[in-house]
């Protein structure tokens, strides 16, 4: 009987933060493996370490290709893309060695997903000083995954997943993200926030079971600026941006004063909310579910989640580290993997 459930890569991200143990006790304590498929790729010797840590009896099984794994409850399979065992890294210390590790744990998943060997990829947490210290250009996941994919136009989304007991879940594209707040004025135009519509309305219908999203745009200033009041942005930039977006056919309404657009939104009024920057999205997002919170990459011509956590350096390996985020972003993938497919099937009858 064909196993049909996607094929999902979890990279282990830094070694020296909480990755490995959340795979190791995701794999020992929850039903990770009945969402997909998956395999871990990182160095075996680390994930054994995070096992025994564990005090789980699951074994590894090493593989060079995704085609050799065989996950079950008490076999994890490992494919393992460096020569450096790595489990001498110290827990919670900043390290060349594992952020070039990470990079490269990354790197050999997102080659498996762009040549269909796995479905999707989920991402462990990876710390951007590592990263820096190991001389990569890039600051983080995003930035790594939009170069090796080729992908000009793409936004980070995080998802929760029925908050507040809701029907359906809720999406907040940015768009502004990893820049001083001073930056963010001069950083908005009506392409960019545009792009950001599109993303949704274009990303979102395979978590919706075909249907098209419920988009609304937040306003910058406070009270959505009171018309011009506290700024014009909404009327020279977000204003235009929704009504250029809607004439080509999406369901998007704005700008609407972020105090109240979060409070309708999480009630099920909408499926995305587009924030103007990264604080007024998270904030609202992770105060509500912060151990569901799940990342997924849009515009990139792979699926990939990642957990909402960082490597959390100062409780990496105590056995405190909080599994429920894994766990939602391999569900996500997951179901983001079963509507693409769903998607193409009804198109190729129709």
């Amino acid at each position: 009987m064909t196993d049909d459930r996607p094929l999902v890569a979890l990279t282990m991200g830094d070694v020296a933060g909480v990755g490995p143990e959340v795979i190791a006790r995701a794999w020992h304590e929850s039903p990770i493996r009945s969402l997909a498929r998956p395999i871990v790729v990182g160095s075996r010797a680390v994930l054994q370490k995070a096992l025994n840590h564990a005090r789980s009896d699951v074994k590894i099984q090493s593989i060079q290709s995704p085609a050799e794994a065989m996950p079950t409850a008490h076999i994890i399979p490992c494919l393992d893309p460096t020569g450096d065992p790595l489990s001498d890294i110290a827990p919670g210390q900043i390290s060349a060695r594992a952020g070039r590790a990470a990079h490269d744990f990354l790197i050999t998943a997102t080659d498996l997903a762009l040549a269909g060997e796995v479905d999707a990829i989920t991402t462990l947490p990876l710390h951007k000083e590592s990263l820096s210290l190991a001389g990569v250009k890039h600051p983080g996941h995003t930035e790594i995954l939009a170069e090796r994919c080729g992908a000009a136009e793409h936004a980070m989304m995080l998802y929760l997943d029925h908050p507040g007991g809701g029907e359906s879940g809720l999406a907040v594209l940015h768009a502004t993200l990893h820049v001083a707040l001073r930056k963010v004025f001069d950083l908005l135009t009506i392409d960019r926030v545009a792009a950001k519509i599109r993303l949704a309305d274009e990303a979102l219908p395979p978590l919706l079971g075909g249907r098209p999203p419920r988009i609304a745009v937040a306003g910058l200033n406070p009270h959505a600026s009171e018309n011009g009041l506290f700024g014009d942005e909404e009327q020279t930039i977000i204003g235009p941006a929704v009504m250029q977006a809607a004439s080509e056919g999406a369901d998007v309404v704005g700008p609407i004063a972020a105090d109240t657009l979060f409070v309708r939104a999480l009630n099920g009024e909408f499926d995305a909310v587009i924030a103007m920057y990264h604080d007024q999205g998270h904030v609202a997002l992770k105060t509500v579910g912060f151990d569901r919170a799940v990342n997924v990459t849009l515009g990139l011509p792979i699926v990939r989640t990642s957990v909402a956590h960082g490597t959390a350096f100062d409780i990496a390996w105590t056995g405190k580290a909080e599994i429920s985020s894994l766990i939602e972003a391999t569900r996500v993938a997951a179901r983001i993997v079963a509507g693409r497919r769903a998607l193409a099937e009804n198109r190729a009858v129709n």
